[in-house]
């Protein structure tokens, strides 16, 4: 049955494109949108992914940084590095402005690192310093061509010009972006020089991140400290809920229709070799044998579909970063998982509605020529 379901399947080759191709498009929308979102919640939380810190220590209570405000006094910096456990300590200034260059403004997180600054600096450099010093910002890269920035001019963040010194990579999204200045700038600027917005702690190696989490909590008052994974979970809960609503939505709604699209196709496609079936039938097919053809014919389209459509995703995410959108397509092990489960059941449940049709087929059918 299942050679015969093979070869049922690829006999017409129009049609097998057509029902082929409908189920691709179909899973195409489906795991573009899931890759969009994924690589939306990824990027927002790419600062605290990427900081090389372990733990983040804040303003008791605040538990991301996302339209939030952290507020510890120096002397925690030393209260920190002094419990069992801590390797080092980099201490940072946070907060939301704005770039402004001429008319155009780019909502960005503000980052005020230290000289000596271990963790929490970018990343990844596509060209310039690693580290501003006085006077001067990294800037993100993509945020620099829609502006028409170039390393060495001047851009204004906190009311004060910067000198450009580099561009950094994987620091926007549709959200913000993210800008690096030195912390005596934003001290200045702000004029909280007795305070810091959040620490970054790496503790030792062999040591339980649990453990260290639980001593300084324990043992330095006003704070709350999180392993970078819940920190970071936190901030992508608070990003999504605040500013990903209407992708949600949009990519609820795009999953529907792209499961509408496919069980349709399947549907129709196994409804079409109707007549086929009736001919086996007419040669004294049973009709568990029957059963096994269409759910083996829909099977081998959905599968075809699936991987024409996770082919055309991986084209469309490695071309969009190109053209200097600030989105990123992620296509995740568990968005493959959910979106090949939903998939199966999809073509089950459609091929189920024609296998009734088919187990009632009158074998006189084809010779009446209907």
């Amino acid at each position: 049955m299942i050679r015969l379901a093979f070869r049922n399947l690829f006999q017409n080759r129009t049609r097998l494109a057509i029902s082929v191709g409908g189920v691709s498009l179909a899973l195409l929308l489906i795991l573009a949108l899931d890759a969009i979102f994924t690589g939306v919640e990824r990027q927002t939380t790419a600062f605290i992914d990427n900081s090389g810190a372990d733990i983040f220590v804040a303003q008791k209570d605040v538990r991301n940084m996302h339209m939030a405000s952290s507020s510890l006094p120096v002397t925690a910096i030393d209260e920190v590095k002094a419990i069992e456990g801590v390797e080092e300590v980099t201490a940072i200034l946070y907060t939301g402005n704005m770039i402004v260059v001429g008319e155009e403004r780019t909502l960005a997180y503000i980052i005020g690192l230290p000289e000596d600054a271990e963790m929490g600096v970018p990343w990844k450099i596509a060209s310039g310093k690693e580290i501003p010093e006085a006077g001067e910002a990294i800037i993100d890269e993509r945020v620099a061509q829609k502006s028409g920035i170039e390393i060495g001019d001047t851009v204004e963040i906190l009311a004060r010009e910067f000198k450009v010194v580099g561009f950094s990579e994987e620091t926007t999204n549709i959200v913000n972006s993210i800008a690096f200045i030195s912390a005596s700038d934003f001290q200045a600027q702000r004029g909280n020089s007795g305070v810091v917005s959040y620490l970054l702690v790496r503790v030792k190696p062999g040591v339980g991140i649990e453990a260290v989490v639980s001593r300084i909590e324990q043992e330095v008052d006003g704070v709350t400290a999180l392993p970078r994974a819940s920190f970071s979970g936190q901030e992508a809960r608070v990003v999504k809920d605040m500013s990903t609503d209407v992708l949600a939505i949009m990519n609820s709604i795009g999953v529907l229709i792209g499961l509408a699209v496919m069980a349709l196709t399947v549907y129709t496609a196994v409804l079409s070799r109707r007549r086929e079936f009736g001919v086996l039938k007419a040669l004294g097919a049973r009709n568990g044998h029957l059963y096994q053809a269409v759910l083996a014919q829909a099977l081998m389209s959905v599968l075809l579909g699936f991987t024409i459509g996770l082919a055309f995703t991986l084209l469309i995410s490695a071309v969009i970063p190109r053209l200097g959108l600030s989105m990123t397509l992620e296509i995740s092990r568990a968005s493959l998982i959910k979106v090949g489960i939903v998939s199966l059941v999809i073509t089950a449940f459609s091929a189920i509605l024609p296998i009734r049709q088919i187990a009632g087929l009158d074998p006189a059918i084809v010779f009446r020529g209907k």
